[in-house]
């Protein structure tokens, strides 16, 4: 059995990004699921459709914008994307991200 969660982080201000927007996409690129984070900054919706290879996509800037912070037009950081894959022998797989307007970080979690 596969199992997916991810747990967003706002390091600018320490605290779970509640709110940020998250779509998950497949290799093909069709959207296969969108939500946006709760109060703790995860999405407890987000389920793993299967193994294969995905990307999450966060959007990033427009959670910033929505906190009241001024970003570039461009920004810096729009939408980051964690591109992933999850493999046949099943297991769990956590993608956190830590972000802040101009950094960010990712790594498989537990």
């Amino acid at each position: 059995m596969i199992t997916l969660s991810t747990h967003v982080l706002d390091t600018a201000h320490g605290r779970p990004a509640a709110g940020m927007a998250i779509t998950l996409a497949d290799a093909a690129g069709e959207v296969v699921f969108h939500g946006v984070t709760n109060k703790d900054g995860r999405c407890p919706e987000l389920a793993a459709p299967g193994p294969g290879c995905f990307r999450l996509d966060f959007a990033v800037a427009a959670y910033f914008r929505a906190q009241g912070i001024a970003l570039p037009d461009p920004p810096f950081l729009d939408v980051v994307s964690v591109a992933f894959g999850m493999s046949s022998e099943g297991g769990h797989y956590h993608v956190p991200l830590l972000v802040a307007p101009y950094a960010y970080s990712t790594y498989r979690g537990s």
